[in-house]
């Protein structure tokens, strides 16, 4: 059982943004998720907004993928997809909703072709068909990799009418 005074300091935490990593909010989250506290919506909303926003979803996702660096273009295009999706409030987590919506969309294949085909990637050179296919797939692979272990961390998705 979480205590009053215990559910204040982790509400103030969310706040000031101390909380800054995945596991971290999840665990902040599962407290509350356990104690049924509604009233913790709001700064639990914000705290997720913020890990996103301040890039710390970026850093995590390119601290495990360190041979392929997670591409901010993919995050970013899901960040808009999140906003301009009306079904985007059936969860306070735009952490999820993020990283459910580059799934969904199959945008980690997207960005990987775009990445892999971008002359930065060749140093200049032309590349072949068979190198930029090449490039995507290892791309593709380590980013999804990441993507499901962060996913991994919510055995049912947060939403509003689960709290």
């Amino acid at each position: 059982m979480l205590l009053k005074n215990d559910k204040e300091q982790l509400i103030r935490s969310l706040r000031t943004h101390r909380v800054n990593t995945l596991t971290e909010l999840r665990r902040i989250e599962k407290l509350f998720a356990s104690n049924n506290s509604k009233d913790v919506t709001e700064a639990m909303t914000s705290a997720w907004a913020h890990y996103v926003n301040s890039n710390n979803l970026l850093s995590e996702l390119r601290g495990m993928t360190k041979n392929y660096p997670f591409s901010s273009e993919c995050l970013d295009d899901a960040k808009w997809q999140v906003i301009g999706d009306e079904a985007s409030v059936r969860s306070w987590n735009y952490c999820w909703l993020i990283l459910t919506k580059i799934k969904s969309e199959g945008l980690i294949r997207k960005h990987a072709q775009q990445l892999a085909i971008k002359p930065a990637m060749w140093g200049g050179r032309k590349p072949t068909s068979s190198g930029v296919e090449k490039l995507a797939n290892a791309c593709q692979t380590e980013w999804t990799r990441a993507l499901d272990q962060m996913l991994r961390q919510w055995a049912t998705p947060p939403s509003t009418s689960g709290r």
